[in-house]
């Protein structure tokens, strides 16, 4: 365990979860709630969101700071990840002084095996993200998993940007029969539209301006969905990113919200919800909206 000291206020930044584990368990009483917000860092004002949630609805709010590697696919990608600790502990300590801080060592975490555990998430992995990137969400699985494990949490917080992610790791807490309650939040975005992600820090200011072009697409599916089938959304939210240069569109799809199976024919039954990947500059962005 390290203090950071910030303006003389002094908050425990925890780096083995042996220690972890010990702190909570002395903190711990029988009607005393734990909140969670799990991050990789280079925290913005969506985390902090998160973090506002958990300290309204709960006793006691830990944050781990953490970069998995099993969950990259492209090696590349996880070494340009921004890594902040000093910055984001401080953004912590500004939001609230007592959040407990979890940033542990890739060997803490994996114990000299950085591999992930397989899982079956009923086909919930097949889908977007997971045609893209393969054995990422393994990775995420594991990595939850784990800090569930070890945290101990009676709620868990995560934006619904990554509406996917959060459909799976419900699933994953079904299955394994975790005792944690899952809370998707909003998504937090830009004063443009974009939503807030570490991701965003790459961009130019004036790609991240022409960036806002995902969202203002989103809420214009939003509206053609009422009249238009999803293979006629489909394509025109093609031609819009075909027709604009720095952008390249990996996936649009239209997909049933609770089992992530695309969208062919609308059925009144099902609530559905659009997601978007758009590189701009070799930097992948992505977004969702309801489409109820």
């Amino acid at each position: 365990m390290f203090a950071f000291n910030f303006n003389k206020i002094i908050m425990p930044i925890f780096y083995g979860k042996a220690a972890l584990i010990e702190f909570l368990n002395s903190i711990k009483t029988p009607n005393s709630t734990i909140g969670f917000v799990p991050t990789m860092g280079a925290l913005h004002q969506g985390h902090l969101s998160l973090m506002q949630q958990s300290l309204a609805e709960n006793n006691n709010t830990v944050v781990s700071i953490f970069v998995n590697p099993t969950q990259f696919n492209n090696p590349e990608d996880l070494k340009k990840y921004p890594r902040t600790l000093e910055d984001d502990t401080k953004k912590i300590v500004d939001l609230n002084p007592n959040i407990i801080i979890y940033a542990p060592s890739v060997d803490d975490i994996y114990e000299g095996k950085v591999v992930s555990q397989d899982f079956d998430f009923d086909g919930l992995e097949n889908q977007m993200e997971g045609k893209f990137r393969h054995g990422h969400f393994n990775g995420v699985g594991t990595i939850v998993k784990q800090l569930f494990e070890i945290v101990s949490p009676t709620n868990a917080y995560f934006g619904e940007k990554d509406f996917q992610q959060l459909q799976i790791v419900k699933k994953m807490v079904s299955k394994n029969h975790l005792a944690v309650n899952i809370i998707g939040c909003n998504i937090f975005r830009e004063a443009h539209g974009l939503a807030m992600s570490s991701r965003n820090e790459r961009l130019s200011a004036t790609e991240r301006e022409k960036a806002s072009i995902i969202y203002q697409t989103l809420l214009e599916a939003k509206e053609k969905f009422i009249t238009q089938d999803c293979i006629e959304l489909k394509k025109w939210v093609k031609e819009v990113f075909n027709s604009n240069n720095i952008f390249d569109l990996e996936y649009f799809e239209i997909a049933d919200e609770e089992t992530l199976i695309p969208c062919e024919t609308k059925s009144k039954d099902k609530n559905y919800r659009a997601f978007i990947a758009v590189f701009v500059n070799n930097i992948r962005l992505i977004d969702t909206i309801s489409l109820k």
